[in-house]
This record gives C-alpha cells, structure tokens and sequence, in this order.
C-alpha cells in the first residue's frame, strides 16, 4: 500500500509562489498516475493537476501557471504553483493510482493527508 505525505503550503500573498511535495513510500510511484486536488470549504474536491500515461492534464483556472513534476529517484512529486490567486485558497490534496484514470478523485485510491494554501489579496 502506498503512503503519501505531503508538504509545502502555506501563507502567500497573491502573485507568489509555492511549491507541494508529495513523498511515496511503501511502493514505488513512478508508473503510477499522479494527481493533485483541491478543495475549498462547502465545494467538492475538484482536479488541479494530473499525469497520466505520458499525458498532463490541467484545470483550465491553472493552465500557464501550476506544473506537476516527479522525482522518480526520490520518489516525489510536485506541485509548482505560480502566481497565485486569493481563488486558489484550498486544501490541496497529492494522490496516486495504479489504473487508467481521469483527473477526478473518485478515480484515485491513495490519498495524502492535505496541506493548507491560502492567498491573500
């Protein structure tokens, strides 16, 4: 079983940057589809960015501004987010899964606890 531990968010003014880390362990990720989500208070946690067989899916509220990446060595993914809006604010959430997935998070199986962003205006 996959353990995923994420880290990196924080308090940002908008226009900065953060950047998540989410560190596997127990398996190695490196074939797996990577995701990362988010979720506001009273909204349903939404796709922010995923990799899957070669492809990268973006939301379209992200595009030209967050980038997922890995470390297959370290065993790491990550979640590069510029320019940051107060809209961003959420808990974001790293996942992983060993299927054909769609970005949507009834299709990941392993989950990392969460880790607060929240941008000020």
């Amino acid at each position: 079983e996959v353990q995923l531990v994420e880290s990196g968010g924080g308090l940002v003014q908008a226009g900065g940057s953060l950047r998540l880390s989410c560190a596997a362990s127990g398996s190695k990720v490196d074939d797996y589809a990577l995701g990362w989500f988010r979720q506001a208070p009273g909204q349903e946690r939404e796709g922010v960015a995923c990799f899957n067989l070669g492809s990268t899916y973006y939301k379209l509220s992200v595009e030209g501004r967050f980038t997922i990446s890995s470390d297959n060595a370290k065993n790491t993914f990550y979640l590069q987010m510029n320019s940051l809006k107060p809209d961003d604010t959420a808990v974001y959430y790293c996942a992983v899964d060993q299927g054909l997935v769609l970005c949507q998070a009834t299709d990941f199986s392993s989950w990392g606890q969460g880790t607060q962003v929240t941008v000020s205006s």
